[in-house]
């Protein structure tokens, strides 16, 4: 016989509602309930390895976003807005803190002189390429405690929900 595992605290706040609210089906509540739970605590252990390289989680996107449009790591704020998928008032505070501490610089664009363009700079490119390793070594270390079949099919199950949730990404990602 199989033993049974112990309630975690999804499956607890589920008996409880089933106990309370026995005319609704709470079981949606096993897989949101867990990974809100999941996300929250996987932030945490993401954002402590941009903490060691003074970024926040924000900061840390802004770099990547800029380090994988390749030489010469440069775009402007709209652009990184959408791929960062914040407004551009976040942007503008995000770059503020950037370019004060030397890792970006922002100037006019040739083309057109109201338009800005936000550049990486060789210390912040430095920066990111280091995180950016430690970062990966950490996400790698977060997926072992899967199984990489289990991995596997939870990226296929994600991949399908998530195109069923959000819209496709511009042709040019």
């Amino acid at each position: 016989m199989k033993e049974q595992q112990p309630l975690d605290h999804v499956a607890r706040i589920q008996a409880d509602w089933r106990r309370e609210r026995p005319d609704l089906d709470v079981s949606p509540q096993g897989v949101i309930g867990r990974l809100h739970r999941l996300a929250g605590h996987l932030t945490r252990e993401l954002c402590a390895v941009y903490g060691r390289y003074g970024l926040s989680e924000g900061e840390f996107d802004v770099l990547c976003a800029l380090r994988r449009a390749g030489e010469p790591y440069e775009r402007v704020p709209g652009e990184l807005a959408a791929h960062t998928m914040v407004t551009t008032g976040a942007m503008t505070k995000r770059l503020d803190r950037l370019e004060k501490a030397g890792l970006v610089t922002r100037r006019r664009s040739d083309d057109d002189q109201r338009s800005r363009i936000v550049a990486l700079t060789e210390p912040g490119r430095e920066l990111i390429d280091r995180a950016f390793t430690d970062h990966m070594r950490n996400e790698r270390h977060l997926l072992d405690r899967l199984t990489p079949a289990e991995a596997e099919a939870l990226e296929t199950l994600l991949t399908s929900w998530l195109s069923r949730t959000e819209p496709p990404p511009p042709l040019s990602e």
